[in-house]
């Protein structure tokens, strides 16, 4: 079976969550199975409603089992290094913050706080399909036919949260606001 790209992106992200400097976050952020994880429209983008129930059922096995088993090495290196409880409390929170910021913008993930950067070059206006690179290595690609017709050289730009995983770009000065969607 060929996995498609957002699934093993969300397989990446899931293992990335389970490595140890996310590992207490990581266990939470996956309780549940991946058609509870994901909304309708990423499990079918995903290509999941392909699967057959035992399909499903083996990979959301095989993901709980990656967590745990990275969860457990994790605590267990821990352990062996050790580390008194405050000191693995801390760095487990400290993990837990850099995954929060890293991923926000995927799947819902992380603060509902605006996003605030630059646009890493020449702003040349909104277009659906156009992909905005930011200065904090996010990249975005605009989802909706909204326009904007205008050049600036590194403009500010928010980005802000809205409601079910809709994320709305707005370039400073300008009160244009289409979704955007978190490619990288």
């Amino acid at each position: 079976m060929r996995l498609s790209r957002p699934l093993v992106s969300g397989l990446a992200l899931a293992i990335a969550l389970s490595l140890p400097a996310g590992a207490a976050f990581a266990q939470r952020a996956v309780s549940g199975d991946l058609e509870q994880e994901m909304t309708p429209a990423q499990f079918k983008a995903a290509g999941l409603q392909k699967l057959s129930p035992a399909e499903l059922a083996a990979l959301n096995d095989w993901l709980q089992g990656k967590v745990a088993a990275e969860t457990e090495k994790a605590t267990t290196a821990a352990a062996a290094a050790g580390s008194s409880t405050a000191a693995l409390a801390q760095a487990r929170e400290e993990g837990r913050q850099e995954v929060i910021n890293k991923n926000r913008g995927f799947l819902d993930f992380g603060s509902k706080d605006p996003i605030e950067s630059t646009i890493d070059g020449e702003f040349t206006g909104f277009g659906k399909g156009r992909r905005y690179v930011l200065a904090n290595g996010q990249e975005w690609e605009q989802t909706e036919a909204t326009e904007l017709r205008v050049r600036k050289d590194s403009p500010k730009v928010k980005i802000k949260p809205g409601l079910i995983g809709v994320w709305y770009m707005q370039i400073e000065g300008y009160n244009t606001m289409p979704k955007v969607r978190r490619v990288k």
